[in-house]
């Protein structure tokens, strides 16, 4: 007997070591301000991106992924926490103190919010943040919390961050005061960003690794090396941009081991520039709760898990379903607590080469008040709150006015407002997003 109990401990040990072993590393890269249209492989035709492409012709690409926000901030708020934004008190860019008042909005991120990584170190991930943070520090917000206080092991940040990391020569500069600080070397950070993100996974070999890779090349000021940033040449500039970053994911593919999921993604709608080019004609742009603003690439290889190839036309995911998602690839078990409180979905089943149907509404807010919020100009200015339900999404401003109701199975650009015809649907979905936005800190 104690011979048999002793085999089936060596046996549970060995399936326990296995699992460990076969769970990936996760890279989850997010490209700041970048559009559909700034990738060939969604139609887009400013520059090839031959890398990104390969990624796409390696893994799944999606079409209808959703950030949380059309703004930096909120948009990685809802990644990281698994929570619509505006629960945590951040609905645009996280600002100066007085800015942040302005916009009504907290200073930084809780860190008593749900943490993806806290939630995969707790299933002894090794976890990195390298690259652009914007969720608290900078400016003159000095008191905010170090990348350890949510589940960081490593925290590499770019200006506005509570750790500038060495590597980019940047410091922390009184805002106005000198040159702006996440100006300096920036043709530089992306190659930068994926030389760390490397060394540490050659370092933590012995265990898998969670990385945040968030690239911030693609917003602006673009500042590409040995390209003249003069007036009228930013299309050029955005060009070269765009070409060094996709040239350093095929680093990044060539470099990470075997066992690794790569999640290319980006954070909100890229500006409205080159007459919609960016967005592949969507409406709306980065600062708008169009299309244009939310509905952004998302890319997923995992060679032998993620089926190659594959383009997922069905299948709604959005950015709160990451934390529950990333959670279960990576062997992290959830509390009934954290699975209650999420507003995401497990999707990894659509990673994985099923086609979902989505059950659970997407929630945006955008906007406290119309002083301290920007807004694209004309027809791309929409209301300040929206939910998508099925294929049917609402825009309405939180006073109940100006509703503006599209069925995207059939109206992908928003151009014909159904809410007259369709006044059931309207009443219902009104229903729903005031009734959440009442129910927001």
């Amino acid at each position: 007997m104690k011979r048999l109990l002793s085999l089936v401990a060596l046996l549970t040990a060995s399936c326990s070591q296995a699992d460990a072993t076969e769970r990936p590393n996760i890279i989850f890269v997010l490209a700041d301000d970048m559009g559909l249209g700034d990738l060939s492989c969604y139609g887009g035709t400013i520059t090839p991106t031959p890398q990104i492409d390969r990624l796409a012709n390696e893994g799944t690409r999606f079409t209808q992924y959703y950030s949380a926000s059309p703004i930096c901030s909120p948009s990685r708020c809802g990644l990281i926490t698994g929570q619509f934004p505006a629960r945590w008190k951040i609905t645009s860019y996280l600002q100066s103190r007085a800015g942040n008042r302005e916009c009504e909005q907290a200073d930084f991120l809780d860190p008593t919010a749900p943490s993806l990584p806290r939630v995969l170190k707790s299933a002894n991930y090794a976890t990195a943040h390298i690259g652009k943070w914007h969720l608290g520090g900078g400016r003159d917000v000095t008191d905010a919390p170090k990348f350890a206080a949510y589940g960081y092991d490593l925290g590499l940040g770019t200006y506005e961050s509570p750790e500038p990391a060495a590597g980019l020569g940047l410091k922390s500069l009184p805002w106005g005061k000198e040159i702006e600080p996440q100006q300096i070397a920036r043709h530089h950070r992306t190659r930068w960003m994926v030389d760390e993100t490397l060394a540490f996974l050659s370092r933590n070999s012995s265990q898998p690794c969670f990385v945040n890779l968030w690239l911030d090349d693609t917003h602006t000021p673009w500042a590409p090396e040995n390209v003249a940033r003069e007036k009228g040449r930013d299309r050029d500039n955005l060009i070269a941009v765009i070409t060094e970053l996709d040239r350093q994911i095929g680093r990044l593919m060539d470099g990470v081991p075997a066992n690794s999921l790569i999640i290319f993604a980006t954070d909100n709608g890229a500006l409205p520039t080159f007459q919609g080019e960016r967005s592949t004609g969507l409406r709306g742009s980065k600062l708008s709760l169009y299309e244009g603003g939310t509905r952004l690439p998302f890319i997923a290889r995992w060679p032998g898990h993620v089926p190659g190839g594959r383009v997922d036309d069905s299948s709604v995911l959005t950015a709160v379903d990451m934390l529950p998602t990333l959670a279960s690839i990576g062997g992290a078990k959830l509390t009934a607590t954290d699975t209650q409180a999420s507003d995401g979905v497990d999707v990894s089943r659509a990673l994985f080469g099923e086609s979902l149907s989505r059950r659970k509404p997407i929630y945006w807010e955008y906007g406290r008040n119309n002083v301290s919020f920007k807004y694209p100009d004309g027809r791309d200015r929409s209301p300040n709150v929206a939910i998508r339900d099925g294929d049917w999404k609402l825009l309405i401003n939180s006073d109940g006015s100006n509703a503006e109701l599209y069925n995207l199975a059939t109206d992908r650009d928003e151009a014909y407002n159904a809410a007259a015809e369709r006044p059931e649907v309207l009443k219902r979905l009104t229903s729903q997003v005031l009734t959440w936005r009442k129910s927001l800190p």
